[in-house]
């Protein structure tokens, strides 16, 4: 058989890494198996263990994967105040309470991510440290984080309610509340 080039595996890698970032966030870590996510990269069960030498290494990859994806624009601004409005805007939208494969990590999988340890917990604190920074407003040093919370919460609380009149009223709720203090 013949070798994979390091550029093709890394190709492979990030398919895995891309589709592994979107099953985890729809489905959940948990009842997401590994052979679910080769699939959804297209790829055979069997070809795992080339690239991540466990589940949870797959999971920390994936997740920092999905961050990176989420605040990337948001990093990469020139107008930093613009872009944090954006992606405010962005978040709080109804197309990111309906979409948890393209949304943030952080909102679709908190209650899980908390449950982790080892690396995936140190990624997950490092992630919330990072996003809370670029949220934070020049004036207020907590700013950040208030704002990452009621952003995570409102998307939460959306996702939970049935009635879409109820998850708009949250969502313009957070919205306002982050005017506020922004």
């Amino acid at each position: 058989m013949p070798r994979v080039s390091d550029a093709e595996k890394q190709k492979s890698h990030q398919r895995i890494l891309s589709a592994a970032a979107g099953v985890f966030r729809e489905k959940g870590i948990e009842t997401t198996s590994v052979a679910e996510v080769m699939n959804a990269a297209g790829m055979t069960h069997g070809g795992f263990y080339r690239h991540f030498a466990d589940k949870d290494e797959l999971v920390d990859a994936a997740f920092r994967t999905a961050v990176d994806v989420s605040i990337g624009a948001l990093e990469a601004a020139d107008d930093a105040q613009a872009a944090r409005a954006a992606y405010v805007d962005t978040y709080l939208s109804d197309e990111h309470v309906e979409n948890r494969a393209i949304g943030c990590p952080m909102a679709a999988l908190g209650s899980e991510l908390a449950r982790t340890d080892g690396a995936t917990k140190q990624s997950v604190s490092d992630a919330v440290g990072r996003v809370a920074a670029l949220l934070e407003s020049e004036s207020d040093g907590d700013s950040g984080y208030a704002q990452l919370s009621m952003l995570i919460g409102a998307v939460t609380l959306a996702r939970l309610v049935e009635d879409t009149a109820q998850s708009d009223t949250i969502l313009k709720a957070a919205a306002a509340a982050i005017n506020k203090i922004a």
